[in-house]
């Protein structure tokens, strides 16, 4: 394996946000039809739940660099085993890891009043945002901590929900709120192993979760409006600029928005 190349996995790479970074990543560094990029070189694990999706993703990655490195492993982040299985697969293949994007995520059920919410779909939420983005970083930062060289690092994808919630958005909005404590945590603990960890809190980036803001939803003041949304582009290459810092820096937090949606001032 080239000692030059980077390592990344990609949690949530099957669509959306997490598509587009491995897209970005996999792309830097490379040759391209429209000439060199700037950047290290990356090899791409895309991981999530549905292998059609992967290696959809994995074919839009040959498309720009036919002999990019991408490896697609079926993954629930929610089955600690599986996870298990991600991260062993991974450093069989190439030795060692260098990033983890965590991005695996769901909204929940959408338009449910608080005391209407089911066990179950809380369960889903929390064991999905929260316990697979723990799953995964504690993977990934045992392997990064036994590695030589040693170290990593680590962005978790949080959301404007880690800062301020929307109407019915109870288990979403509590996860993420964890999720910025899960990285200060982490942040901390990786100090003494050269791990760096980060999040982005991303608002409205225009994929197919948030394909519903355009035609309206529900504002703190009961009324539906349609929202602003961005480029999910302007994403990935925010995560790669936090990727690609050495690790004696850290972007410990990144809030990435569409410019006009209801965030400051919010309610």
């Amino acid at each position: 394996m080239n000692a030059a190349l980077r390592i990344a996995v990609v949690t949530g790479a099957g669509s959306g946000i997490g598509r587009s970074v491995a897209l970005e990543l996999a792309r830097t560094g490379q040759d391209t039809a429209a000439g060199p990029t700037v950047g290290p070189k990356w090899a791409v694990a895309l991981a999530g739940r549905r292998n059609e999706t992967l290696e959809e993703t994995a074919a839009l990655i040959r498309d720009v660099r036919q002999d990019a490195e991408v490896l697609c492993v079926q993954a629930d982040v929610t089955d600690p085993e599986a996870v298990a299985v991600l991260f062993s697969t991974v450093r069989e293949r190439y030795g060692r890891l260098d990033l983890l994007f965590n991005n695996a995520g769901t909204f929940g059920p959408g338009g449910v009043r608080f005391e209407d919410l089911p066990y179950e779909a809380w369960r889903k939420v929390v064991d999905t945002n929260l316990t697979g983005a723990f799953l995964c970083a504690q993977a990934a930062f045992r392997q990064m901590k036994e590695q030589t060289p040693q170290g990593g690092r680590i962005i978790n994808n949080g959301s404007i929900s880690a800062h301020t919630p929307r109407p019915n958005s109870a288990p979403y909005t509590a996860t993420k709120h964890a999720l910025t404590g899960l990285t200060k945590s982490l942040s901390l603990d990786g100090r003494p192993h050269s791990i760096a960890c980060g999040q982005i809190d991303i608002g409205n980036a225009a994929t197919d979760m948030t394909s519903a803001m355009q035609s309206g939803v529900l504002q703190a003041n009961g009324e539906l409006a349609p929202e602003p949304v961005m480029d999910v582009g302007d994403v990935a290459r925010t995560v790669r600029h936090m990727a690609e810092l050495p690790l004696e820096a850290n972007v410990q937090f990144a809030t990435v928005l569409a410019t006009n949606m209801p965030f400051i001032g919010r309610g």
